[in-house]
């Protein structure tokens, strides 16, 4: 009999204390709790881990050796599980190869479509091509009307130099008589034309003339082979007077020509229009207009992964590096001797090759750049058309040589290709931009692979559709197939649609397909695992996914909830650890972890329904669904009397926005997903900033025309998603800065001076105090071939990191291995003597972290918690006021009371005379926003432009703005047409009431 619930018995994984909890199956169930509370370590480091275990254990020795085997989670049992798949919030790839379309699979059915049913054309000059038979070719020119007049003739020269007398000899002694030469009719017997050797020419012999009908098809079957001899496989049928149809019948190279071919014969009238219609067919796959031959048309031939189809000039990357002058030449107003800094290295050499253009163009070394002429300029820039003197001194004297001046980018280009040596290839990347490949517009692939189309499409152009407009323009693609084409694309299409579909139940309908997957947000990439699973159909399986709302705006959480059921509606468990509200009023079965975090977590604060943790006194997180605590609104915004302004953001979908950011306030980025917040902040702010404030040529900003307000700007400082590290023997500690101080203090110690100990001497990455038996991790892996690798304590140090002789010096009676193990409270109250630590460790406390371990590797931390490192390490920087901070959701895995910590900080920052700027959907933290920029209105395409911008107020009030619809409910004060929020100057906050009948803050309790 299958069990009813997966149970879990004993589980002490990381921080859990030893719980028990049941989780009904084939139902949706959300693990929930305060940030380190142990959601994770019971949804993926217990349940997951089991589940995996166990199925790759059920394999033979033979495969796990090649799978490799999960370790086992430190539990008693789990019983009831399920196979299990992990939808976490990793990158779908780092690979430029891999775009949507690849790791969706839609790029394969895409790739077997046109090669199945595609029509080839000629990447040339555009006309169909196609390889048939003769007998193909005979059904063709049958399918004309009948009484068609047509004549069957062959090109026997085509665009070649030559008065061809002997052809015109072979031809009369193989009994032809017709031709048309350069479009003009012969009769050799009585007239053969005189050409003139010196120019090309293009010979047709006419072959026959028919009129199509069922009793000529005998005829017209033995001329067709006659052509085909004569001309290496190619058959020109010419229609004098072609009746409506004509062309669609025979298909091919179809033009319309004017002039006569020929005399008519006794089978065909002699009269011509001057609209007649030409085809060409052909036995081998190539345009007979243009004499290209084109490859035989395969899977692969649509693989930017493959030879047979990657564009040659970028090897399938869509992209080329090429020597900018932008960056060869970054202040046009330094001197021409000073300005080539691409040549810096060796100067001694380059300087000489400046001299002689100099003297070229009688311009002095010391004339700035930016007032030379401006062919003087591209002469220095990309080489001059004449000859330049060049004098090099010997110890005969003076030796002087004539030759072009190569130009300062030809150059670097040249050596960047020719040089063996990485540092100089290092050197010339600096001045290097990546463009969209010339040759291919970035599509990655062959000309010949774009010129094969489906319904008049490319897929070059199927891959730049954004998966909403693929899907609609898949909808309709059988009304241009025919019968045979239909009956096999049918599968085809009905496998892309599905795809398509699926992504856009999950809210990724702006997603181009050819977008490369690694600029893909965590939270966007588990989406797209998540459409995969959908389209498999599997039942009975145990999904664990990892806040698959990240990174949604709230518009479209309904739709990933309803693709959540939809999952569970097939028969599968899902285990879905997520702090958002809707979700948990969605879920069958919801568990709390807590009642704190770290030490203090890892144990079930309550489980049932949404009502259930609601009514839950001693849950943090039911005191914030039930209202008892929140997340206030200010009593004020802030106003602000400069601005920092983006003007003519280009970059992506933006469409030419000018955007006024307030310097000295808090202002949140908000928009559905896809509307371009990451462009503006990334590509264009942060980028443009760096280019312009650092001197930092190696940025290539986004499109703008310029960016105002810099000079109230002292710093800008970017906190984004990327990971703090990839290794145990990364941690808070290391990361922050905070184990440099620890280590000063254990060097300042007694026996560190007497036994001449320094700072060094504490770390456990270098040789010298740590334990060399596990090299500084604490563990020692015990590989167990097929089985899964062990790790243990190191025998030596029993897990302390160091060897004995370190250990040997404390601190307040405390080793150095002690201090790791410290929690951050800890830590704080224990160096209560150490200021710059304290104020370190303060900061990490203030962020909501008090909870971690010191040396908890960085492997092991969550995504919130990652987070909150990297602004505390942010923060602990040297602080002076006039500081641009730029965050990238940073409520990325937080728990409403540790987001309503994170925003104090935010405000304590600004309130600082600091700036702030924020990507955002969640809502709480909007509307404690002083200024809000609203994109919009869509994703894609359909965004990029500015819906609504002011205080949240002023974005409720706007019906236009998706974001505002959803803040209407966090801002009792405002109605649809009620009064503007107050704002007043940041030194009176402290001052202001929430009492305030026009901006009444929601009551809130301490927590």
């Amino acid at each position: 009999m299958t069990k009813e619930y997966i149970e879990v018995r004993g589980a002490e994984e990381h921080n859990l204390k030893d719980i028990d909890v049941e989780i009904p199956r084939e139902q949706f169930n959300v693990v929930t709790g305060l940030s380190g509370s142990g959601k994770s370590s019971l949804a993926f480091e217990t349940v997951y881990a089991e589940g995996q275990r166990r199925y790759i254990e059920s394999l033979s020795a033979y495969a796990r050796n090649f799978l490799g085997q999960m370790d086992k989670p430190q539990v008693e049992t789990v019983e009831g599980l399920s196979p299990a798949i992990s939808i976490d919030q990793k990158a779908a790839a780092n690979n430029p190869r891999s775009t949507v379309g690849t790791v969706t699979e839609l790029h394969d059915y895409l790739r077997l479509l046109y090669a199945r049913v595609g029509t080839p054309h000629c990447p040339e000059c555009g006309r169909e091509v196609g390889e048939q038979s003769a007998q193909e070719m005979v059904s063709r020119i049958m399918e004309l009307p009948e009484g068609t007049k047509a004549k069957l003739c062959a090109p026997v020269v085509r665009d070649q130099k030559g008065a061809f007398e002997d052809e015109f000899d072979r031809l009369v002694a193989d009994g032809y008589a017709r031709v048309e030469v350069d479009g003009e009719p012969y009769d050799l017997t009585m007239d053969r034309p005189d050409l003139d050797e010196n120019y090309d020419h293009t010979i047709d012999v006419v072959v026959d003339r028919i009129k199509v009908s069922t009793e000529t098809r005998p005829r017209i079957t033995d001329s067709v082979e006659t052509v085909l001899e004569e001309a290496d496989g190619v058959v020109k049928v010419v229609v004098p007077d072609p009746p409506e149809g004509a062309a669609e019948a025979l298909g091919g190279s179809a033009a319309r020509s004017t002039g006569a071919l020929g005399d008519a014969g006794d089978d065909a009238d002699e009269t011509e229009t001057d609209d007649r219609l030409v085809v060409e067919l052909s036995e081998a796959l190539a345009c007979t207009h243009c004499g290209i031959d084109i490859p035989e048309i395969e899977t692969r031939s649509f693989s930017f992964n493959s030879p047979h189809g990657a564009c040659p000039e970028c090897e399938g990357i869509g992209e080329t590096k090429e020597v900018s002058e932008d960056r060869v030449v970054v202040d046009e107003s330094k001197p021409l001797k000073h300005v080539f800094e691409a040549w810096s290295y060796n100067r001694s050499y380059y300087q000489t090759r400046l001299d002689a253009v100099a003297e070229h163009f009688d311009v002095s070394l010391d004339t700035p750049f930016e007032e030379l002429d401006d062919h003087v300029q591209q002469a220095f820039l990309y080489g001059t058309s004449e000859e330049v003197v060049f004098k090099r001194q010997t110890k005969n004297g003076t030796r002087r040589k004539e030759k072009r001046f190569e130009g300062v980018i030809p150059n670097l280009e040249r050596r960047y290709l020719e040089t063996d040596s990485d540092s100089t290839r290092d050197h010339i990347e600096d001045y290097m931009s990546v463009t969209e490949c010339p040759a291919c517009d970035g599509s990655r692939l062959k000309p010949a692979s774009r010129a094969v189309l489906v319904d008049g499409t490319s897929i070059a152009e199927v891959n730049r559709l954004s998966i909403g407009d693929a899907l609609a323009h898949f909808d309709g693609v059988e009304a241009n197939l025919n019968e045979r084409e239909t009956k096999i694309a049918e599968e085809i299409l009905k496998e892309i649609r599905a795809r398509l579909g699926f992504m856009t139940e999950v809210g990724l309908e702006y997603l181009t397909l050819d977008r490369e997957a690694a600029t893909l947000s965590g939270g966007e990439s588990q989406r797209i695992r998540l459409a995969t699973q959908i389209g498999s159909g599997l039942v009975g399986v145990l999904y664990v996914l990892d806040e698959p709302s990240i990174g949604l705006h709230q518009r479209d959480n309904d739709r990933l909830l309803n693709t959540l059921e939809e999952l569970r509606d097939l028969g599968n468990t899902l285990i879905v650890v997520e702090h958002d509200e809707e979700t948990m009023r969605r879920a069958d079965n919801v568990i709390d972890m807590g009642p704190g975090p770290g030490k203090r977590g890892g144990e079930v604060v309550a489980q049932g329904d949404y009502d259930d943790i609601v009514s839950t006194e001693n849950s943090v997180t039911g005191d914030f669904l039930a209202g008892r605590k929140q997340i206030p609104v200010p009593a004020q915004r802030r106003s602000a009397d400069a601005f920092l302004t983006i003007e003519g953001a280009r970059q992506h979908n933006l469409k030419d926005l000018d955007v006024d950011l307030p310097l000295g306030s808090f202002t949140a980025i908000t928009g559905v997903s896809g509307s371009g917040k990451s462009t503006l902040m990334h590509d264009v702010l942060y980028k443009g900033l760096a280019r312009r404030m650092n001197d930092n040529t190696s940025v290539n900003p986004g499109e703008h025309d310029d960016i105002t307000g810099i000079e109230d700007v002292e710093t800008v400082r970017l906190i984004d998603q990327s990971p703090i590290g990839r290794t145990p023997r990364s941690n808070p500690a290391t990361y922050t800065g905070v184990f440099d101080y620890i280590r000063e203090l254990f060097a300042e110690t007694k026996l560190s001076k007497q036994r001449g100990y320094e700072k060094g001497r504490f770390s456990f990455n270098v040789k010298g105090g740590r334990c060399e038996e596990c090299g500084g991790q604490g563990t020692v892996k015990i590989e167990m071939n097929f089985l899964s690798d062990v790790y243990v304590p190191c025998e030596a140090c029993d897990g302390a990191r160091y060897n004995d002789a370190t250990l040997d010096v404390t601190y307040k009676d405390a080793t150095i291995a002690d201090v790791l193990d410290m929690s951050v409270d800890e830590a704080y109250d224990f160096f209560e003597s150490s200021g710059q630590l304290r104020r370190r460790l303060k900061l990490l406390k203030d962020v909501g972290l008090g909870y971690m371990r010191l040396g908890q590797p960085s492997t092991t931390l969550s995504g919130g918690e990652a987070q909150r490192i990297k602004l505390a390490e942010e923060l602990g920087k040297k602080d002076s006021g006039n500081t641009l901070y730029l965050l990238d959701e940073p409520t990325t895995g937080l728990h409403s009371a540790d987001e309503k910590k994170l925003i104090d900080v935010l405000h304590r920052l600004v309130d600082n005379d600091n700036t702030v700027v924020v990507i955002e959907h969640e809502l709480d933290l909007v509307k404690n926003a002083d200024h809000v920029v609203d994109l919009g209105p869509e994703g894609g395409e359909n965004g990029g432009e500015l819906v609504a911008e002011g205080t949240p107020e002023d974005l409720a009030r706007t019906d236009a703005s998706h974001t505002g619809r959803y803040l209407r409910d966090l801002l009792p004060a405002v109605e649809a047409e009620g009064p503007r929020g107050e704002r007043v100057e940041p030194e009176t906050r402290d001052m202001e009431h929430a009492d305030d009948e026009e901006v009444e803050a929601a009551p809130a309790t301490d927590d």
